[in-house]
């Protein structure tokens, strides 16, 4: 990987300025951290996106503590937490609106495919939207007339 200038604040949400480490090669170079802060954009889970860069997700955490909570990595980070968040219940409500398909086969041939829907993730991904269907109304006015 190879330092490139850090992107424009104005025009990128993710932009920061990268902490400032120790030298390594193996190390949180600002082109690691860089490259982690947009796969976690795209994956939307810590440990993936660190793995991703080739690092770990407890030197990732201890780097977001080293720069401290008002940085721009820390704002960077929860910004693409948030953007990965966004993605993963567009996926998800994606999938539950308009099925996983599965091919059907005979002979060893395929002759169509089954779509199944989850209506669990469906019910998952709408309270996700909306965290006040978490709670269930108190009266539901379960009386006829009256």
């Amino acid at each position: 990987m190879t330092d490139s200038p850090a992107p424009d604040a104005a025009t990128d949400p993710l932009a920061f300025a990268p902490v400032k480490t120790a030298a390594r090669h193996d190390g949180w170079t600002p082109a690691r951290q860089r490259d982690f802060i947009a796969q976690l954009a795209r994956i939307g889970v810590v440990g993936a996106a660190a793995k991703a860069v080739g690092m770990s997700a407890k030197s990732a955490y201890a780097l977001r503590k080293r720069a401290g909570e008002g940085s721009g990595f820390a704002a960077a980070w929860a910004g693409a937490l948030d953007i990965g968040r966004a993605r993963a219940l567009s996926l998800a409500i994606d999938r539950a609106l308009n099925g996983e398909a599965t091919p059907v086969f005979y002979r060893g041939r395929q002759i169509g495919e089954r779509r199944r829907y989850d209506n669990r993730l469906l019910l998952a991904a709408l309270r996700a939207i909306d965290p006040a269907a978490r709670t269930a109304p108190a009266d539901l006015g379960g009386g006829f007339g009256g």
